[in-house]
């Protein structure tokens, strides 16, 4: 049998805050992956090198790790007063699935020089010195960011000594705000608590009761408190991945808080749910050494927190649960507000394992119920590649 020749697709792989993905205008894709459904999550799959049961992604683009295992299909923009809609897909490594659940935080700082790049912005928006205001519609939770790209000489400027912790290399800075930030519909605390007593197994934790703060704002994110489960709060990524019964352990207590939050109506669901909601825990200050050998001090930061993203600690944090800490740690009484010393603050800087971050949000009472009206944080971004990504025929 004659196995049917590769295909290419114009695609450009970049880097966006601590994560990479490969970007796709619409466009440019197949028919039949033009349009949601299996087609187009088989080409993704491909493209990315999934589901890889080696974990290593080797015959694809993916980097074996959840912020290496992302794709971005962008188009100009349905919607009033938006330039480009952003789409989110977050390709499972050793499953064949794509979760289109939920957003990346981290990638929206590179859909506004894609876009701009790609000429998806009115030539007329895009000034040949200054800042570029990228207003992207981010179609998986029917949000509004807005990016601020700088441009030089009428390109977008990439470099810069911007420095951004889990990054190596410094590069231009890129502002991004998240507006109206709760993800999804409904209320923002989904159980109507800022802090829960969740019931999860007892081999999650003795007792069967875990405290808890469970949030709708940038992505669904499940709030501990690191002492609750053993942790201080200043682990970095080999304490918890390579542990095979704690990641057991998170993965329990994500399912049951997806129950919780209305996510799921049941544990098996969570396997095929696997981007949201995250799972985070905090602590209050203290010194540790980050992964590149910083040292971070505890007069340095408000609070640590460590997360996990696709079963995995994450090396450093994902731009949408920076946006849930930052909007927690708004809102006084949560166990973010808590470990961060219980007073009101609009902006906050915790703890990582690659260094330090600072976020900006602003919360407020409507009605007896909180709601965020936007979240800060600063990027990078930068294009790592482009051409063509080749796949085999018969992929779709």
């Amino acid at each position: 049998m004659t196995a049917k020749p590769q295909i290419k697709i114009a695609a450009t792989y970049m880097r966006g805050g601590t994560s990479k993905g490969v970007f796709f205008n619409l466009s440019d894709l197949p028919q039949a992956a033009q349009v949601p459904g299996a087609a187009r999550d088989a080409l993704l799959l491909r493209v990315i090198g999934s589901p890889d049961p080696y974990g290593k992604q080797t015959d694809g683009m993916g980097g074996a790790t959840s912020s290496t295992s992302k794709t971005v299909i962008l188009s100009k923009s349905s919607k009033p007063d938006h330039d480009v809609d952003y789409l989110f897909g977050q390709v499972s490594i050793d499953q064949p699935f794509v979760d289109w659940s939920g957003n990346c935080g981290n990638l929206s700082a590179a859909v506004g020089s894609f876009a701009i790049a790609s000429g998806l912005v009115d030539a007329d928006r895009v000034p040949d010195n200054g800042i570029c205001t990228v207003r992207i519609w981010q179609a998986n939770i029917e949000k509004t960011i807005i990016a601020q790209v700088p441009i030089t000489n009428g390109e977008v400027q990439e470099t810069g000594d911007f420095e951004l912790d889990g990054v190596t290399f410094p590069a231009a800075e890129v502002q991004v705000e998240f507006l109206d930030p709760a993800d999804g519909e409904g209320s923002m605390f989904p159980t109507g608590n800022l802090v829960d007593d969740l019931e999860v197994p007892e081999s999650v934790v003795a007792g069967g009761v875990l405290k808890a703060t469970m949030i709708n704002a940038g992505i669904p994110t499940i709030f501990v408190n690191a002492e609750d489960i053993g942790y201080t709060g200043t682990e970095l990524q080999e304490a918890i991945n390579g542990d095979p019964a704690a990641l057991e352990r998170f993965e329990t207590l994500r399912a049951y808080g997806a129950i919780k939050m209305g996510l799921i109506s049941s544990i098996e669901e969570a396997a095929q749910r696997q981007h949201t909601p995250k799972i985070a825990f905090v602590a209050k200050p203290a010194a540790y050494t980050a992964s590149s050998g910083k040292e971070v001090g505890e007069a340095d930061i408000d609070l640590l927190v460590r997360a996990l993203s696709m079963g995995k600690l994450h090396h450093a944090m994902m731009g949408t649960a920076a946006v849930a800490i930052a909007t927690a740690a708004a809102i006084p009484g949560t166990l973010v507000n808590e470990a961060a010393g219980g007073q009101e603050r609009d902006t906050v800087r915790f703890g990582h394992p690659s260094g330090t971050l600072k976020v900006g949000a602003e919360a407020k009472l409507v009605n007896g119920e909180w709601t965020a009206t936007k979240a800060i944080m600063s990027r990078s971004a930068r294009i790592l590649m482009e051409g063509w990504v080749r796949v085999p025929g018969d992929v779709i």
